[in-house]
Order: structure tokens, then C-alpha cells, then sequence
């Protein structure tokens, strides 16, 4: 195992640490492990909260700060944060209009979130709603899950629910807004090699050079069927055939993300938007945005997921707000 680490155990301290010297508009409590806006909470604004298992960088940190979130709570490698680090960051971030927690469909994430907004209500009278990404057509269920994974959209829906919270809405309106979002998009994901986890030392799963996994967690959790090693025009097409099969994103624009898994270069995750970009064109699907490159990561896995958002008018707005994170950074 090669790693530009100090020790396996200390990976995530060892971040947070690098991550607040890089990044002088975050504030990071080290001792609860996690990352906040450099400002105080917003008076009067709902505050948005995720997180998760480390290693998907920069979901979920990289998104703290103006037009997404304002705290994100980080577990150690691929493993979910816990109920306190939940509730600190619950009750640090309340303005008085309440929170919206936005939690990946992983059983450990679900139960651990819910468990936090319960001792948040009772315990400071904060006013808390959930909101479970599920947005993965590759399976119902997996390794982590019941029903299906939360993945991509979880990346867009920060970014549109976060400047509906900017502007001035209420939880009920945020909270309504978000289950729309998951619900308007799909993905589907690939790998061409494993990825390694520090504390392990070895890859995840075996995968021959001539094959690829089709449908991949985003943990490394095997997908719908290992197949032959294709082109990047074939894989695009087994990644977008399921999520077409799955909603009808025709009639609507829509925003696309062509994601990386950590080990895949910007040039080839290029070449797979274009051939995406074909398939969907073809099929009478309007893409009105698109977003390339590595956003929600599986450490050093080589390989993509494809995302598709049925939006409207509102939405566009949304997502064409400003906004100003370490991971995405417009009309600032």
C-alpha cells in the first residue's frame, strides 16, 4: 500500500488538521471532528448539516460554506459519524429557523441522524427535519442499505436546497424541496479497480484487468454484475440505459453530473461526459447544466457515476445561485 499518510489510524485527524490550514473560511472542532463555516450561525436561516464515512472527499466538508452547508460531521473512513458528533453540530449550527439534516441512505448514517435530531428536539427544543438521498438505480439493496444507495444527487441537492436556506425559506419549504430534488434523479456507477482503505491495507474486492464492475458502491459494495472491460462509449451506455429505464427525464431540462470515483483523470472523465452527453441527446433528454470532475469520491477507485436531475425552472435558478465552498465555487 502507497499512501501519502503518517499512520492509518490518525488519516482523518491528520486531515481535519490539513483541511483547516488550507481553508481559513472553514472552522474545524477536532474533538467532535467537524467542519463548519468560519462565520457564526445566520439568525432567522434554516441550517443545513450533513456527513458521513470519510474517503468521498470532498462530499461532504468540501461543501461547508455559503450556498450549501453549514456544518458537516465526518466519520472515520467509510464508517458513519456518531449520534453526539450529530447533535453537536445540530445544535452549533441552529439559528432559530430549525435544521435540515440531508443523510445518504446507509443504514448506520440513517439510524445515527434520526438519533441525533430525537436528543436535538428534546433536549434544546431545535426544530429538525431529514431528508434520505436514495437516488442509486444499480440496487435495491446493499452491504449498507435498505433500499437504495445515496449517492450523486446528494452532491446536487446541497447545492439547490442550500440556496433556498440562503434566501430566506423556511424548513418546511427546504425540507419539501429536497425530497423533490432526490426524487427527480438517478445514478448509476462503475469501477475499474478497487480502491484501498488505509486501516486494511489492500484492496477492497479483486478485479481482473480485463473486467470491470458495473454498478459499484461508492464503498466499494459489488454492483448489479461484473462484466468484460468496454470502451468508454459502451460503459456510458450501460450507466445511462438503467437510470433512462428508471424515470422519464424527457420534457424537462436536466443537470447532469459525470462524477469520479478519486483515481480516474479529468481527461478521461471527459471523454465519458461526451459519449453521456450522446446518449442522453439522443434519447430527447435536455441537458441544461453539467458538472464534470471528482465530487463524490471512493479514495483511490479508478471509474465514474453518472448522474441525471429532472429539473424545472426553480431549480435552475437554485443551482445557478452563488455560491462558495472548497468543492464548488460560482458567481462569487
Amino acid at each position: 500500500m502507497k499512501k501519502l499518510i503518517n499512520n492509518p489510524e490518525s488519516v482523518l485527524a491528520d486531515a481535519l488538521t490539513g483541511i483547516e490550514a488550507a481553508h481559513p473560511s472553514l472552522r474545524v472542532d477536532h474533538v467532535n471532528r467537524i467542519i463548519y463555516r468560519r462565520d457564526p450561525a445566520q439568525r432567522g436561516k434554516v441550517a443545513l448539516i450533513s456527513g458521513g464515512g470519510s474517503g468521498h472527499e470532498p462530499l461532504h466538508g468540501g461543501f461547508v460554506g455559503f450556498g450549501m452547508l453549514d456544518a458537516a460531521c465526518a466519520g472515520e473512513v467509510f464508517t458513519s459519524p456518531t449520534p453526539d458528533q450529530m447533535q453537536e453540530a445540530t445544535q452549533v449550527v441552529d439559528g432559530g429557523a430549525g435544521v435540515l439534516h440531508i443523510v445518504k441512505n446507509y443504514t448506520g448514517d440513517v439510524m445515527n441522524f434520526e438519533m441525533a435530531a430525537e436528543l436535538a428536539s428534546v433536549e434544546s427544543g431545535i426544530k429538525v427535519e431529514s431528508v434520505v438521498t436514495n437516488d442509486d438505480v444499480a440496487v435495491q439493496d446493499s452491504t449498507w442499505t435498505a433500499g437504495r444507495r445515496g449517492v450523486g444527487v446528494t452532491v446536487l441537492l446541497e447545492k439547490i436546497v442550500g440556496a433556498a436556506a440562503e434566501e430566506g425559506q423556511d424548513l418546511a419549504s427546504v425540507a419539501a424541496l429536497a425530497r423533490k430534488v432526490n426524487d427527480s434523479a438517478r445514478s448509476m456507477g462503475m469501477a475499474l479497480t478497487s480502491c484501498t482503505v488505509p486501516a486494511a491495507g489492500k484492496p477492497t474486492f479483486d478485479l481482473p484487468e480485463d473486467e470491470m464492475e458495473m454498478g459499484v458502491g461508492i464503498h466499494g459494495e459489488p454492483g448489479r454484475h461484473r462484466v468484460p472491460l468496454a470502451s468508454a462509449a459502451e460503459i456510458a451506455e450501460q450507466l445511462v440505459d438503467p437510470i433512462l429505464a428508471d424515470l422519464d427525464f424527457t420534457g424537462a431540462p436536466a443537470i447532469v453530473m459525470l462524477n469520479g470515483m478519486g483515481g480516474t483523470p479529468l481527461i478521461e472523465l471527459y471523454v465519458a461526459y461526451g459519449e453521456v452527453h450522446k446518449i442522453l441527446a439522443k434519447a430527447g433528454v435536455t441537458v441544461a447544466r453539467s458538472l464534470v470532475g471528482n465530487y463524490i469520491t471512493s479514495l483511490d477507485m479508478a471509474g465514474c457515476s453518472v448522474t441525471v436531475l429532472r429539473a424545472d425552472d426553480e431549480a435552475l435558478r437554485l443551482w445557478d445561485a452563488p455560491v462558495n465552498t472548497t468543492g464548488l465555487r460560482w458567481g462569487i
